[in-house]
């Protein structure tokens, strides 16, 4: 009966967590703002508290499944279920934090990507200084500071081709309507 309150701890435990995470994850590590950092296991990327967590759920559940409807003795109850749950974290691991932690976690467009763009000038460009184009990058548009690649200038709404991109400015020229 000890063994099942263990069982029952570590799968309730680990239901809260994952409930408790995902409804109120962000508020709470805003909250906190790093008081718990020294909790944090960086040197070991393998005990990530989601592989960790997933492990000691799978752990419970199973430990709970086996014990009550299989006719197999305490201590193979108990083998089996550190299987279980070492399966399931080192799963986890594998098949989801690892590959979620070496992918591309940003959605910043390059600049460079924007040359040849074609865009629409949102802010009149003078001929001897800057004003704001919107080009579509991706999915979206982006505001840009712009400035007449031809030294004259661009009036608003007018649209324009990416000639250059240099110094977090895009150089343009208007685009011929035909």
């Amino acid at each position: 009966m000890e063994l099942e309150a263990v069982f029952w701890g570590c799968f309730v435990g680990g239901a809260l967590y994952a409930l408790i995470s995902a409804l109120l994850g962000d508020l709470i590590g805003h909250a906190l703002d790093g008081i718990l950092d020294f909790l944090s296991l960086d040197g070991h990327p393998w005990l990530n508290p989601t592989s960790l967590v997933g492990g000691l759920t799978a752990f419970g559940g199973a430990g709970l499944l086996l014990a009550h409807y299989t006719a197999l003795g305490i201590a193979a109850v108990l083998l089996l279920a550190i299987c279980c749950g070492v399966l399931v974290g080192g799963g986890g691991y594998f098949l989801y934090v690892k590959p979620m932690s070496q992918s591309e976690n940003s959605i910043a467009l390059s600049e460079k990507d924007l040359s040849g763009k074609i865009a629409e000038v949102i802010t009149a460009i003078p001929s001897k200084g800057y004003g704001e184009v919107l080009v579509k990058a991706g999915a979206g548009h982006t505001n840009q500071i712009a400035a007449s690649f031809d030294g004259e200038s661009i009036p608003g709404g007018v649209r324009v081709v990416v000639v250059e991109v240099k110094d977090n400015t895009l150089y343009v020229s208007k685009l011929d309507p035909y």
